[in-house]
């Protein structure tokens, strides 16, 4: 068999369960693409931003290697892109003969797009470039200039930074179609002749605002629409950042956060129409058997978690937790099931070079999902998942690691979190001043201490000001192994 075809559908700020048959957000062309291939139903972005996440796809390196920490392109980025020296998958594809287009959202570099990593461009977008005092101050010029106007439904009112309109109707949202044609044009020069290809599609949606076509609302019943179970968490006992981000949302009533929820499934419907458009292009090569596809997302969305919306530095699973499934008809044994284990968006760099063939002496993060697509199980696997994040260009270190039973966070800015997933999986009792967890506490961070020094932390300081962990990163050598939860 010829080497596989890859095409990647990679959308913006979707939560993973909403992909799976059984959720209320209606999405009919996953449901049949899921009985076609794998889903894995634990994975996990490294950080609830989209640069830090694309760039740990691209690289199968966490932000600690590979160097970007969150949106690349504002004034005050830590990181304009990535570390001197990492080298991306798709650098690795095309040596090896592979064709590769990009067609949609880029955001992993401010210094550099596609073109400079392998890729031949067609509708890019979120590229290179950077913005300039002047275009942010203009802007916030320009907002001052509109009439102050009474709150109107779905909207957010943000004295000086311009109102949000939360939700609304818009019948090209992102610019999603562009992307759309751009993706079928490209296909329809596919055919059994080419070489073997990698396509990436990367649609702007369901990233808020939610604003979606009409006909996609028209599936929804709103008295069908219920609040999460932990939207009546005040978050007392979490760090105060928390709930001082709750505070934007708290302008919208119970009703309005339940319009924004029908919205967000309305949103994913209206990307998994596009999904089903591109794999209808796809069938017209002839090529789909020995095309491997993967429908996935860079992070997910509170959706009213906690009260919480978008993504940012709380550390909840919705913000994390991403939709990912496989397809391949010429290779991939049993379709149809659902994997349990543990996987990182790091997971996907190893896999593509091992479909590709290439052998490289790189370390990943991540380890190939190719013994999941065989229905093999791999002779070893992860038992939990790190998280790394910065904040939101609101600074703050947070690191976190989570088991099937346990979750805990650490936080430089304000105090932990520890939670019962088990008893708990809501994440709303935070158990962290519980003095019969501290050596809980102490194992799960230096499990995290542990992660970190595989993967290039450098978020380490003595200094009695900042030295605030469970423990320090010395304990890991204190250790002969590290195992806990």
């Amino acid at each position: 068999m010829s080497k596989p075809n890859i095409l990647i559908f990679m959308t913006d700020q979707q939560r993973g369960a909403t992909a799976l048959p059984e959720h209320p957000a209606k999405t009919p062309n996953l449901e049949v693409f899921g009985k076609q291939g794998v889903t894995f139903t634990q994975t996990f972005c490294p950080s609830p931003h989209c640069c830090p996440s694309r760039a740990t796809f691209m690289s199968g390196l966490y932000p600690t290697e590979h160097g970007v920490w969150h949106n690349v392109a504002v004034l005050n980025a830590i990181s304009r892109g990535l570390n001197e020296g990492v080298r991306l998958w798709s650098e690795d594809l095309n040596e090896a003969g592979y064709d590769l287009e990009y067609i949609g959202k880029w955001h992993v570099s401010a210094l550099e797009s596609p073109a400079d990593r392998g890729w031949k461009e067609g509708h890019v977008t979120s590229r290179k470039g950077m913005a300039t005092p002047e275009n942010v101050w203009g802007a916030y010029r320009q907002k001052a200039e509109l009439p102050e106007q009474a709150r109107s439904d779905g909207q957010i009112v943000r004295n000086g930074y311009g109102d949000l309109q939360f939700y609304g109707i818009k019948e090209n949202p992102c610019n999603d179609e562009e992307v759309r044609l751009g993706a079928i044009e490209a296909l329809s020069r596919k055919n059994a002749e080419s070489d073997p290809w990698c396509m990436y599609v990367g649609p702007l949606g369901p990233h808020d605002p939610y604003h979606v076509p009409q006909r996609f609302l028209d599936m929804y019943n709103l008295d069908d629409i219920q609040l999460p179970e932990s939207y009546s968490d005040k978050m007392e006992d979490k760090p105060a950042l928390y709930r001082r981000t709750r505070d934007n949302f708290d302008q919208l009533t119970e009703l309005e956060q339940r319009k924004t929820i029908m919205h967000y499934y309305a949103f994913c419907s209206y990307e998994d129409w596009l999904f089903g458009e591109v794999l209808k292009a796809l069938e017209k090569t002839g090529q789909a058997d020995n095309t491997i596809v993967v429908y996935c997302s860079d992070h997910g969305d509170y959706l009213g978690e906690h009260g919480l919306w978008c993504k940012g530095l709380p550390c909840f699973r919705g913000a994390y937790e991403v939709p990912n499934i496989i397809r391949w008809p010429a290779g991939l044994k049993n379709p149809g099931r659902r994997v349990e284990e543990f996987v990182s968006l790091a997971d996907f760099a190893p896999t593509f070079l091992e479909v590709a063939g290439v052998k490289t002496g790189r370390r990943f993060a991540g380890a190939s999902l190719m013994p999941f697509i065989y229905n093999e199980k791999p002779e070893s696997w992860r038992d939990a998942i790190f998280t790394q994040s910065m904040g939101n260009e609101l600074f703050g270190i947070q690191r976190s690691i989570m088991t099937k039973d346990w979750k805990f966070v650490y936080n430089g800015f304000d105090y932990d979190e520890l939670y019962d997933l088990k008893a708990d999986p809501d994440e709303v009792k935070n158990l962290a001043t519980d003095p019969q967890y501290k050596e809980l506490m102490k194992d799960m961070m230096t499990r995290i201490w542990q992660f970190g020094y595989e993967n290039g932390e450098t978020s380490i300081n003595p200094y009695v000001m900042v030295a605030l962990g469970q423990c320090g990163p010395g304990e890991i050598f204190r250790r002969e192994s590290v195992s806990c939860c």
